[in-house]
């Protein structure tokens, strides 16, 4: 099938997001019809331009969307992938994981949360791992999306009610292939009913670029490597990430070390999260 680089590419008007032109008939389920905009994924109302930068117009998580993942834990991984031409890598993570198990995920609306009053310019939630029920509440605005705390699904005497100060940039736009940020937060609130006060700092850049295959498909992407550390009293804990980033579908694929990581790829992997259909 021909590789495209833009909609202009194809015949029918229409590139996937993994540069493979779309035939006709799919092309118009796509878009909406012969008389829609040329390009756009109706699914997501969005454009990808794989210009290289990723804006606030190709994010467009909402609140009440989902999405499907396949999700494995304490698994081998291959984080460097395979170098191509240009310097452009290819990273695939279609092949059963050990323990995999699928997980569907919806963007939460604050409205009607108990944790709402708290958050008060939340955009959405959304669990953050496998293993726990904690939620992130996430801001989406013209700076990207960002972190501004964590909380349990339910209130009571055993909830998790953090909040960070100031709110950590997940993905910040415009997000330019060099991009590279930090920043170190304060923690403080409840946690399972506990008070909690500590700090996490954040160091993150775009480190790599590619096509990461899914069992959704394959992407281009840009690839977010996050240093974490997190300090409550004495006590030190770092963990690496990636997340692989595709413009208009988000995030496609996250990796994230066992604690205590030290190297800049590797293969043991605490939690793979891979997007299916």
């Amino acid at each position: 099938m021909a590789r495209c680089d833009d909609h202009a590419d194809c015949a029918s008007g229409f590139c996937r997001a993994d540069h493979t032109c779309a035939p006709d008939d799919e092309a118009d389920a796509a878009t909406g019809g012969d008389d829609a905009d040329p390009g756009v994924d109706a699914s997501v109302g969005c454009v990808p331009d794989h210009d290289g930068t990723l804006t606030r117009d190709e994010l467009v998580m909402a609140a009440g969307q989902m999405a499907r993942f396949r999700v494995a834990t304490d698994v081998p991984v291959d984080t460097a992938g395979t170098q191509g031409a240009g310097g452009a890598r290819s990273w695939t993570f279609t092949a059963a994981a050990s323990g995999d198990r699928d997980l569907a995920l919806t963007l939460l609306a604050p409205a009607g949360q108990w944790w709402a009053a708290m958050f008060p310019t939340a955009s959405y939630a959304t669990r953050l791992s496998a293993d726990s029920a904690l939620l992130g509440v996430m801001r989406l605005d013209a700076s990207g999306v960002a972190l501004l705390g964590v909380v349990s699904p339910e209130a009571g005497v055993t909830r998790t009610e953090l909040t960070y100060d100031p709110a950590v940039p997940i993905i910040p736009t415009p997000l330019a292939p060099s991009a590279s940020w930090n920043v170190t937060s304060t923690v403080s609130g409840l946690a399972s009913g506990v008070g909690a006060f500590y700090t996490e700092r954040y160091q993150s850049r775009v480190d790599a670029i590619g096509d990461a295959a899914t069992p959704f498909g394959t992407f281009p992407v840009r690839r977010i490597a996050v240093d974490l550390t997190r300090t409550v009293g004495a006590a030190v804990t770092t963990r690496r990430s990636f997340a692989f980033v595709s413009e208009c579908y988000g995030t496609v694929a996250t990796i994230a070390s066992q604690d205590y990581e030290s190297g800049s790829e590797f293969t043991d992997a605490a939690e793979l999260w891979r997007l299916q259909p």
